[in-house]
């Protein structure tokens, strides 16, 4: 990625990961027809866009181009040598007697270093590698979370939209109510206070399509923050609501967990640990200290050279308490990877059976429930105008049939939701489909 003030470049693993998903939501979830093409004016967004958007913009993946900058600090760093060092030294200088002032004098210069013992370079080298890769990890858990959380966000946008268009319908609705009681009315049929009644209804429905409308507005700006835009630059999102995949099997599904990037975290902490300990395991043995120089004796005006050597000693032993320690974090990330792995498990059992849960009641909402309500509203609005039923069976068949729709929208979203959530889990699209009458369900709000 580069700097801040540049937009950044996607990596190979965020293209194949927006890949997939525009091949999943173009198949499953957004299905391009002209029912759903904007009207002239309208602008509008693909989750594509959305997705392309936040992972070059978001600012908390902005973080990582430092990261990766100061990991090659630390690599240019680690490969260096021993430094060397130039020392001057001087002995017998202004003492009493024969050693006073320069003329006893013994002068030394010295150049001086360090030779590395058990290939510590290779093993610093190794362990900043490997902190690459666990920052490779980092980004792509990030990554696949904002995924997530744009897919997420999507949706809702999505259900509210749909949202709003069945609080216009029930708007719609209460204020042909409103003429059928006055007409009611009129004829002396009904009191006016069921007029009055009426006219409260439908300035309710009124005031609960600007509440769907005001929630629309926030969601929207919701999700264009995750590309970093105060402000939504479109008007409405596409895609249709009800458009499920097939099921996949439970264990199909838990076995690419194990390859989520969550657990290649642990894996490559696991890789970085080792080199750690192997890193640990070279300051056992012990480097040597060297040293070259001249000496000049201005007594006799004589040079000579000079050398040595030094190591310390029981460098081994005082370093095992070292390697114990890098040992001992390397068996605590393997035991946070099968902790983490418990939970997965967990979370991937909820949101696959809470998917199939919603996706069920859509079914049975589509074609049993909203039907029969529908058919029921016909019938008791006939009776009612000729006096058969009372405004409250009126209202109350229209209130059920409203309310059916929209827990219609929202099971549709839910099991949206849960498949995004799936495919968090599985770093991966949910399998596609041939769209079928047992596996899917294609239809929209009668």
């Amino acid at each position: 990625m580069l700097p801040t003030h540049t937009a950044p470049r996607l990596s190979a693993w965020d293209r194949r990961n927006i890949r997939n998903r525009c091949v999943l939501f173009s198949l499953l979830l957004f299905t391009y027809s002209s029912a759903l093409n904007a009207a002239p004016g309208d602008s509008t967004i693909t989750l594509t866009t959305a997705v392309q958007r936040s992972l070059s913009q978001n600012p908390s993946l902005k973080i990582f181009p430092y990261r990766y900058d100061a990991l090659q600090g630390q690599a240019e760093t680690a490969q260096l040598r021993p430094a060397y060092e130039v020392g001057f030294d001087a002995e017998n200088v202004a003492g009493s007697g024969d050693f006073s002032g320069v003329s006893g004098a013994e002068l030394t210069v010295a150049l001086s270093s360090v030779i590395e013992m058990g290939d510590k370079r290779s093993a610093r080298q190794g362990v900043v590698s490997h902190s690459r890769s666990v920052l490779d990890a980092h980004r792509q858990v990030e990554s696949l979370a904002l995924l997530g959380e744009v897919t997420r966000r999507y949706v809702d946008v999505l259900a509210a939209q749909a949202q709003v268009e069945l609080a216009k319908e029930a708007a719609q609705l209460g204020n042909e109510s409103l003429r059928i009681v006055k007409k009611r009315a009129d004829a002396g049929a009904t009191p006016e206070a069921e007029v009055k009644r009426a006219q409260a209804a439908a300035e309710q429905a009124k005031l609960a399509l600007l509440a769907e409308q005001q929630r629309l507005a926030y969601l929207k700006m919701a999700l264009s923050a995750l590309w970093g835009a105060t402000n939504p630059e479109f008007d409405k999102v596409e895609g249709d609501l009800f458009q499920f995949g097939e099921d996949v099997a439970f264990e199909r599904l838990y076995a690419k967990v194990e390859k989520n990037p969550a657990i290649e975290i642990f894996a490559a902490q696991s890789r970085l640990k080792e080199a750690e300990i192997r890193l640990a395991q070279t300051q056992s043995s012990a480097d040597i200290s060297w040293s070259v120089g001249v000496r000049r004796m201005q007594e006799t005006d004589d040079t000579a050279l000079v050398a040595g050597f030094s190591m310390p000693l029981f460098s081994g032993e005082r370093n095992a308490g070292a390697v114990s320690t890098a040992l001992a974090e390397k068996n605590q990330v393997l035991a946070q990877r099968d902790v983490m792995l418990l939970d997965l498990h967990t979370q991937l059992f909820r949101a696959f059976h809470n998917r199939k849960q919603a996706i069920v009641a859509v079914k049975v909402l589509h074609t049993a429930i909203i039907p029969a309500l529908e058919q029921a509203l016909v019938e008791t609005q006939a009776a009612y105008q000729r006096g058969r039923y009372g405004y409250l069976d009126y209202v109350s068949a229209r209130q059920e049939l409203l309310s059916a729709r929209r827990t219609q929208i929202e099971a549709a979203a839910a099991a949206l939701t849960y498949g995004a959530e799936i495919e968090q889990l599985t770093a991966e699209p949910l399998a596609l489909t041939q769209y079928g009458e047992d596996n899917t369900f294609s239809g929209s709000p009668q």
